[in-house]
């Protein structure tokens, strides 16, 4: 008779459930990494608009109104994409300790289920042993006097 856990059906959901933080964590991951990138764009606009008004000595003052103004227009992108990427790699680095709680889950019931298939064997193999000896005992009696 082959070894069954009779605990698989609960170690089956765990795996489940680890893969599904698995796939949350790349999920989050990904957002985090594209607010990034929108960070990253948004300040460099926000550069080239500080440079541009730095170096605009000879700009009318309606012009100028018009670029202070999406300068502060981008300082204000800028706070909220911050906001933004602190928020996702919270998200992040909790889906991280999600991922890993359920991993140990896991790997405990794996544990669980490769000592009782152990057990198992050990014992199979007794029995084995034990069927041997008595049909040896039996075989090979030694004839009375």
């Amino acid at each position: 008779m082959p070894f069954r856990f009779k605990m698989q059906k609960v170690l089956d959901y765990r795996e489940q459930l680890e893969e599904e933080a698995k796939v949350n964590l790349a999920i989050q991951r990904a957002r985090l990494a594209e607010a990034q990138d929108r960070l990253d764009k948004v300040k460099a606009e926000l550069l080239q608009t500080e440079d541009r008004l730095v170096g605009a000595v000879l700009m009318d003052a309606s012009e100028r109104w018009l670029l202070e103004q999406y300068a502060k227009g981008l300082r204000a992108d800028v706070a909220h994409e911050t906001l933004q990427v602190r928020m996702l790699e919270q998200l992040a680095e909790e889906a991280r300790k999600l991922l890993a709680e359920r991993a140990i889950d896991k790997k405990l019931l794996e544990k669980l289920k490769e000592r009782q298939k152990q057990h198992y064997a050990r014992e199979e193999q007794l029995k084995e042993q034990r069927t041997n000896d008595e049909t040896a005992t039996l075989r090979y009696k030694a004839p009375t006097l």
